[in-house]
């Protein structure tokens, strides 16, 4: 299997945390970390605090997203606690992305982006070089569970056309509702990293193990043409 899928731990089970990150150590291409502010969106979720302890327990990269309105402030603190790679929304730092990305690489960690729904893939151009991954919302950012934004598809192609037409090494990954309802079309775009949250991943059984099967069990099924 191609595919790469990255669980979104602010969906899973916090008091089977040990549990759930032991099972999934040996499956996860990447662990997915949100950190959220409250303020760029409404909700507020993990934190540094989350991957200091996270890193005890994984030798699976670490994957964090920032929702934050100011991710100058977080990033450090993303560093200190292990993060292996960090995203952020380019609105939230339109005057500072090449001294946010290049303070991440001289870290020696991975940098990416974030693009929401009605952002345009032409507006990562000037950059796109630095970047490890670029990470496509395929939901508005928030909240788990909101319906699928089919447009968002198009994104994908149009980043890998401009990867292979540049040269760039990013990886291309998709976040919301990452589901067997949404495999086949998310597959044909030619995404490489599915992030999967409750109904990709934890809703399918009470053991993740067994969830996770399933999960690949699904993807499959419905990528089989």
């Amino acid at each position: 299997m191609d595919a790469k899928f990255s669980p979104s731990l602010m969906c899973m089970d916090l008091t089977r945390f040990r549990e759930q990150i032991e099972a999934m150590n040996s499956r996860a291409a990447f662990y997915h970390v949100d950190i959220m502010d409250g303020s760029y969106v409404k909700n507020i979720t993990l934190s540094p605090f989350f991957i200091s302890n996270l890193k005890k327990i994984t030798d699976v990269p670490i994957d964090v997203h920032l929702m934050v309105n100011h991710p100058e402030d977080i990033i450090p603190l993303c560093l200190d606690a292990g993060a292996d790679i960090i995203s952020f929304h380019p609105e939230t730092a339109s005057n500072k992305i090449f001294r946010l990305l290049n303070q991440i690489k001289q870290a020696g960690r991975r940098c990416g982006v974030v693009l929401n729904p009605a952002t345009p893939v032409e507006s990562i151009r000037e950059y796109a070089h630095l970047l490890d991954k670029v990470t496509v919302m395929s939901v508005d950012p928030g909240f788990a569970g909101q319906r699928f934004i089919p447009e968002t598809l198009n994104k994908i192609r149009q980043l890998i056309q401009l990867r292979n037409s540049s040269g760039y090494h990013y990886l291309t990954e998709i976040d919301g509702s990452c589901n067997a309802a949404t495999f086949r079309e998310i597959a044909a775009s030619g995404v490489e990293v599915f992030i999967v949250g409750t109904s990709g991943l934890f809703s399918l059984a009470d053991d993740v193990a067994e969830a996770w099967q399933r999960m690949e069990s699904l993807f499959l099924t419905e990528t089989a043409a």
